[in-house]
C-alpha cells in the first residue's frame, strides 16, 4: 500500500508516510487537493482554494452516501460543511462540481466561513509531519501559526513551504524538487491516496458495503439485462404484480428497483433487485421498504424467478447469462441458488442476506418509506 514511485532526487520515504497517522480525514482530501490543482504552470495555492476542493470532493459520498468521515462522538468539520451547504442550498448529491466549486468561492456565509477557518487549524502543517524526521518542534509551537510557518519555511525538504499569512488566503508553494514528481505520477498517487481513503472509511462505515465504490459519483451502470430478464418473466406469468403497489406488470414499462437502496449498497446484485413502476420507483427513491410490508412480497416474487429458472429452458439461459454480471457472491450463490428449495426455506435464506443489510442502511440514516398511491401520481 505504501510503494511509490522511486525517485533517486527525492525521500520517497517521508511521502509515503503522509498518512501513517490520521486520526481524521483531512490529510487524504487536502492531498488530493494539491494533486487536483498542480500543474507545471500553478504551483501556488491558496488554503481557500484546496478546501473549497476538499469539500467539493467529499460532497458525493456524503450527501449520497452518507458516509461518517470521522470518529463516532466528534464533529468531522468537512463532513460538517456539506451538511450544512446540503441543508441549505438546494444542491443535490448529484450536483456538478464546477457549481460547487462556484458557490465555495463566491458565498460570503460566515458559518460556512468558520466551517473552513476550522480545516485550516492543523492540516496543512500536519500532514508534513514525516517531513520533520528528526527535527522537534515543541507542540506549542503547532498551535502558533506564524511562528509554526517560520520553523516549517527554514527546513529543506518540506513538501511545500507557506507564504505571507492571511488566515483563508494564506498561500502555499510547492518544493520545487516535487513539483515534476507529483505530475508524472499524479494517478498512481491519487490511486495510493483512495486506498488509504477506503481503509480509513471503512473503519469509520464499517457496516457500509462497497464503499470503494462510493468516493464519488458513478459514471455509468448498466442494469438493462435484469429488467429484460424480468420483462421475460412477466411475459411468462403474466399475473405477476408489483410488491409496493400491487400494479398489473403486464401492463407497466418496468422499472428495476434496489430493494435496500443502491446509494447504500453501491451494488446491482441480483437478488436485491425486482421489477417495479417508474412512478413507484420514483417514488421510493432512497428510501427502505418498510420490512414487514414488503419483504414477504419481495421474497415470493424472487422465489417465483428462481422456481422458473429451474423449470423453464428459457427463463434457465437468460439467468445463466445475467448471473455473471449480477451475482458476484459464491457463498450467495450456493445458498440461494441451490437446486431444490422450497419457498419458505428461499425466504428465509434470502432474510439471512438481505436483512444484515437492511437493518445496517437504517442505521446509517436511510429512512423508512411505504408506498402512497396518491404520491406516485
Amino acid at each position: 500500500m505504501n510503494i511509490l514511485p522511486y525517485d533517486e532526487n527525492l525521500n520517497i520515504g517521508y511521502l509515503s508516510r503522509l498518512f501513517d497517522n490520521t486520526s481524521n480525514c483531512y490529510k487524504f482530501f487536502w492531498f488530493q487537493a494539491v494533486l487536483g490543482k498542480i500543474s507545471a504552470d500553478k504551483t501556488t495555492f491558496t488554503y481557500d482554494e484546496l478546501i473549497n476542493e476538499m469539500i467539493a470532493d467529499a460532497w458525493y459520498m456524503v450527501t449520497e452516501y452518507k458516509l461518517r468521515l470521522g470518529p463516532a462522538g466528534v464533529t468531522d468539520n468537512l463532513e460538517e460543511a456539506v451538511k450544512y451547504i446540503g441543508n441549505n442550498i438546494s444542491f443535490v448529491p448529484s450536483e456538478k462540481r464546477k457549481n460547487i466549486i462556484s458557490y465555495l468561492e463566491k458565498t460570503d456565509d460566515p458559518q460556512l466561513i468558520q466551517y473552513k477557518k476550522y480545516l485550516i487549524l492543523n492540516v496543512p502543517y500536519r500532514i508534513q509531519s514525516p517531513f520533520l524526521e528528526g527535527i522537534k518542534i515543541e507542540e506549542r509551537v503547532w498551535n502558533k501559526p506564524q511562528e509554526l510557518l517560520q520553523k516549517l519555511n527554514s527546513q529543506r525538504r518540506m513538501l511545500y513551504y507557506y507564504e505571507s499569512f492571511e488566515q483563508l488566503n494564506t498561500r502555499i508553494r510547492i518544493n520545487e524538487d516535487w513539483v515534476l514528481y507529483l505530475i508524472r505520477n499524479r494517478e498512481i498517487l491519487r490511486g495510493w491516496m483512495q486506498l488509504n481513503l477506503i481503509h480509513y472509511l471503512q473503519r469509520r462505515n464499517p457496516s457500509v458495503p462497497g464503499i470503494a465504490d462510493k468516493l464519488n459519483a458513478p459514471q455509468s451502470r448498466d442494469i438493462e439485462r435484469v429488467r429484460d430478464y424480468w420483462k421475460l418473466i412477466i411475459e411468462l406469468r403474466p399475473e405477476i404484480r408489483d410488491i409496493y403497489g400491487h400494479k398489473d406488470m403486464s401492463r407497466e414499462v418496468i422499472s428495476v428497483d434496489h430493494f435496500v437502496p443502491w446509494q447504500y449498497v453501491a451494488h446491482d446484485e441480483l437478488w436485491n433487485l425486482h421489477p417495479t413502476t417508474k412512478l413507484i420507483n420514483s417514488s421510493k427513491s432512497n428510501g427502505l421498504p418498510n420490512w414487514d410490508m414488503y419483504f414477504e412480497p419481495l421474497y415470493k416474487l424472487e422465489y417465483l424467478s428462481y422456481s422458473l429458472a429451474k423449470a423453464n429452458d428459457k427463463v434457465a439461459d437468460r439467468f445463466d447469462k445475467i448471473a455473471k454480471y449480477h451475482l458476484n457472491n459464491d457463498e450467495i450463490v450456493r445458498s440461494l441458488y441451490c437446486d431444490g428449495l422450497a419457498e419458505d426455506e428461499f425466504g428465509r435464506r434470502l432474510d439471512n442476506i438481505i436483512r444484515p443489510i437492511y437493518d445496517a442502511a437504517k442505521n446509517n440514516g436511510f429512512k423508512e418509506w411505504k408506498y402512497e398511491e396518491g404520491l406516485c401520481q
